[in-house]
């Protein structure tokens, strides 16, 4: 039996917001061998100049990013939805081995299948330098608390 990754589509408004959070709340968590369970076993990547299909080359990929990217903080939101599709905006912090920090932000547009596991995935990344005071992310690693403000609120 295939695994059921809640909420399902067909999305309603509040069901995607959920599923985009979800998604935050896993990133942030930063576990590579957790994050692709929300996935297909076939599913399909582009991200920046990356393309690859599959759970595997997808925790392939997370190793790779966060052994990189220190301190990462994510906030992803909701842009639109359809059926089975979700589109989010996104913003994440982080720093480098020799201590550049840097904003990323971007776009994803998501596919889903029925049990609500994501079948494609694309991004859209852009790489910003900023110094240490202009960090607006400064939680405790993990979820990002419920009262912190989203990127609207942050005029990202």
């Amino acid at each position: 039996m295939a695994a059921v990754r809640p909420p399902v589509p067909p999305f309603t408004k509040e069901t995607a917001i959920q599923k985009v959070r979800a998604a935050e709340d896993a990133w942030n968590n930063r576990d590579p061998t957790k994050v692709p369970m929300a996935y297909t076993e076939d599913t399909k990547w582009r991200n920046r100049s990356e393309i690859f299909q599959g759970r595997y080359k997808v925790r392939e990929f997370l190793e790779r990013k966060w052994s990189k990217e220190l301190e990462y903080r994510l906030i992803k939101e909701y842009w639109a939805h359809g059926d089975d599709r979700i589109a989010v905006r996104f913003a994440y912090e982080y720093n480098t081995a020799d201590g550049q920090w840097f904003r990323a932000y971007g776009n994803e547009n998501w596919e889903f299948d029925e049990n609500g596991l994501m079948k494609t995935r694309h991004a859209s990344t852009n790489d910003l330098p900023i110094t240490e005071s202009e960090r607006l992310y400064h939680w405790p690693q993990g979820r990002r608390p419920d009262g912190h403000p989203s990127l609207s609120e942050l005029g990202l």
